[in-house]
């Protein structure tokens, strides 16, 4: 009976599995290992080799006038220029698209009368000088031209003079595209022999405004073109009045 059970069970040595079948399956494993290890090492030294010709490489310089044109200093790159080109025109056209709204006029028009008008024998050049700045070039130059000649800033320091204004209504004249009446009351006081003078002024301000480039400076894209003031009672005017030829065809 022992000898015919062993004959009908197989030998433990057979259950395992043959020794070449298992020395493939290691060396499989083997050169799956080896063939990821180069792919991932060819990787990185390309990467190396662009981390290095970036480092090598001169970076770009681009100078941007304030008309919106891109222009290459150093170190050119076609693609580079071309997005940054392309990114510049798009802006510069949207920027000029975009026109300026009514509410910004009217902004602009509170914002220079409260620099042109207010002021303190201390606050009196900074105040006027932005002011000037916010108008064109022709009325900047006969509005200097005009505080020269009568010693404006001169007058306030010496005389002590302080300005307050206040406005008290502001309308967009019809039939024009950025004229504005503004009626306010200004308020000056200045000292003369140590003797304090008040004067309170009510008057009609006519301000007319042109578009131009919206930019970092004038973001509004609006400047100021004429500027004129009279007063309600008396209509005198000041020298810093300008008619234009729009005026002078309807008189």
């Amino acid at each position: 009976m022992a000898k015919a059970n062993t004959l009908r069970d197989p030998p433990e040595l057979a259950s395992y599995t043959k020794y070449y079948e298992h020395d493939g399956l290691l060396r499989a494993y083997a050169n799956r290992a080896m063939w990821l290890a180069t792919i991932f090492g060819i990787l990185a030294l390309i990467s190396l080799v662009f981390a290095i010709c970036v480092r090598l490489q001169a970076p770009t310089v681009i100078r941007v006038d304030k008309d919106g044109n891109a222009s290459v200093v150093s170190g050119p790159h076609p693609l580079s220029i071309g997005v940054f080109r392309l990114a510049a025109n798009a802006s510069t056209s949207a920027s000029r698209a975009a026109a300026p709204t009514d509410l910004e006029g009217r902004a602009i028009v509170r914002h220079f009368l409260l620099r042109y008008l207010v002021y303190t024998p201390d606050s009196a050049d900074r105040n006027i000088a932005e002011a000037l700045n916010m108008m064109t070039a022709n009325l900047r130059a006969f509005s200097m031209n005009n505080l020269r000649e009568e010693n404006t800033v001169g007058k306030i320091k010496n005389e002590c003079i302080i300005s307050d204004f206040e406005i008290r209504s502001m309308e967009h004249v019809k039939g024009t595209p950025w004229t504005y009446t503004v009626f306010g009351v200004k308020e000056v006081h200045r000292v003369r022999n140590g003797t304090e003078a008040i004067d309170q002024i009510v008057s009609r301000f006519n301000v007319r405004l042109v578009e131009t480039t919206r930019s970092e400076v004038n973001p509004s894209g609006l400047l100021v073109a004429e500027y004129g003031e009279q007063q309600m009672v008396g209509d005198r005017e000041t020298g810093l009045l300008q008619r234009s030829d729009l005026d002078r065809d309807r008189h």
